[in-house]
């Protein structure tokens, strides 16, 4: 049997972590990882102890917002966030790490990774936010497609 290449490995991780998500529009997975191991995870819901999307119903549907904008509209905590937030709970730190995400990350999941020192993100969908991609690029942070599986 073939061991799976890291990447494989840990973009599945992923994708198992997005099945959490409450979001009712995208279902998002993330993982941090650092010197091959999961330093911690991440999916898309809203934040603890509050009522989930998928019992009230999405505000952005009702409202007829597309992908991509008014993100404040939300109650959901974005994956990319929820990585961040749990290594922060836990004491784990971020910098030198990499993101394997389901989705490419927002313009304001882009700036908290780089400023929590994330240095490469491994996204598996695209999103439709051409200035995430320009904060990272210009931060230096490699961000990297990967097929969808």
């Amino acid at each position: 049997m073939t061991r799976p290449s890291w990447h494989s490995t840990f973009m599945e991780v992923a994708r198992v972590v997005a099945r959490r998500a409450t979001c009712l529009r995208r279902r998002v997975g993330a993982v941090l990882v650092r010197d091959n191991r999961i330093l911690a995870t991440g999916y898309n819901g809203a934040p603890s102890g509050v009522t989930h999307c998928l019992d009230t119903g999405c505000l952005r549907e009702r409202l007829g917002v597309p992908s991509g904008e008014r993100h404040e509209l939300c109650r959901a905590v974005h994956a990319e966030q929820n990585v961040i937030i749990q290594a922060a709970q836990y004491g784990v730190t971020t910098a030198g790490s990499t993101l394997y995400v389901t989705c490419q990350p927002c313009f304001i999941c882009a700036k908290m990774l780089v400023n929590a020192g994330i240095r490469r993100v491994v996204c598996e969908g695209p999103y439709p936010d051409p200035m995430a991609q320009e904060i990272l690029r210009e931060a230096g942070v490699v961000l990297e497609n990967y097929p969808a599986g």
